[in-house]
């Protein structure tokens, strides 16, 4: 079986570096035709910055790198830096990138790959703000049914929310671009809190990182030692949920997930609850399903295959 053609759209952040990792050690599976960076967790210029850092970790150069959106769509950025730390990548010292930034902007890569390539064999993974797949889809709208599928990292149902009392981050920053793409009608799998919560490096987990004895292996568990102390302060856990490398774990080995398949809408207008994703767990309502929203990982089976794959890098 061939591998699964992807387009990772990022805000790295340390999770989202784990999860670019991920992929970028598993080219039987899945065939990364590009990165497109958003403005999120830190601004525009440090997503695309840290996204080639972490091509260069992997030994993987011949990635191309895009710069999409700077901003939200209707909103003021809301960052991360109080998470990541000013960079984004706080933890490991590692040198600044030597490959280029592609010339094309973002949003114009994901319209033209998705217009090259056969109806539904791209899938799309954003990993932050949903910015870069919104405008894609609103300047171009006849590549909407052309997507194969779309894997992303946000929202909450029972966690509800980390940013505010009722929103994920990622959902929060761009609500607008989370409703263009809840309501396309594209085949979505959501990673939410609820999981993501679920996938927590503890130390024996980042100790099988380091012990890899690699300078990724390394420099992920510095880059989780770094990234714990707020989730262990904020919600008293035994370490640091890896949310965004759910997304690409889920494209390796989808039977480590488990989920239902329901409809999930973006509050868009009120201030108090803006960002959260209305999640029709329990199907109270008739409105229809549009997103296979995932409730449960087998997290030993998640860390032995993010473990084993880092280790080919």
């Amino acid at each position: 079986m061939s591998a699964r053609k992807i387009i990772i759209d990022t805000d790295p952040g340390q999770d989202d570096a784990v999860a670019i990792l991920l992929a970028l050690a598993s080219p039987d599976e899945l065939d990364v035709l590009g990165i497109t960076a958003v403005a999120g967790n830190v601004p525009l210029a440090l997503t695309s910055k840290n996204a080639r850092i972490i091509c260069e970790l992997a030994g993987k150069t011949e990635t191309k790198v895009f710069e999409g959106c700077d901003r939200p769509m209707g909103r003021k950025l809301v960052t991360a830096e109080h998470v990541h730390g000013k960079t984004g990548l706080n933890g490991p010292v590692l040198p600044d990138p030597v490959m280029p930034l592609q010339d094309q902007h973002g949003v114009d890569f994901i319209i033209e790959t998705l217009r090259a390539h056969d109806a539904r064999t791209v899938t799309l993974c954003p990993l932050g703000p949903l910015t870069n797949i919104g405008a894609a889809f609103e300047k171009a709208p006849d590549i909407i049914e052309k997507v194969q599928e779309i894997v992303l990292m946000g929202g909450a149902y029972f966690e509800v929310g980390n940013i505010t009392p009722a929103a994920e981050f990622n959902i929060y920053v761009d609500p607008q671009a989370a409703d263009i793409v809840f309501k396309s009608g594209v085949p979505i799998v959501v990673m939410p809190l609820d999981v993501t919560h679920k996938a927590l490096v503890t130390k024996p987990r980042n100790d099988a990182f380091r012990g890899l004895n690699t300078k990724v292996g390394t420099a992920v568990a510095e880059m989780t030692d770094f990234f714990e102390r707020f989730d262990k302060e904020k919600y008293g856990s035994d370490g640091a949920p890896l949310h965004d490398p759910c997304v690409t774990a889920y494209l390796i080995q989808p039977d480590l997930f488990t989920g239902r398949h329901i409809n999930v809408e973006i509050e868009t207008e009120s201030e108090l609850t803006m960002g959260m994703t209305v999640a029709d767990w329990w199907g109270v309502t008739d409105r229809a399903p549009n997103a296979l929203f995932v409730g449960d990982v087998d997290s030993d089976g998640f860390f032995s295959l993010l473990t084993e794959r880092l280790s080919r890098l």
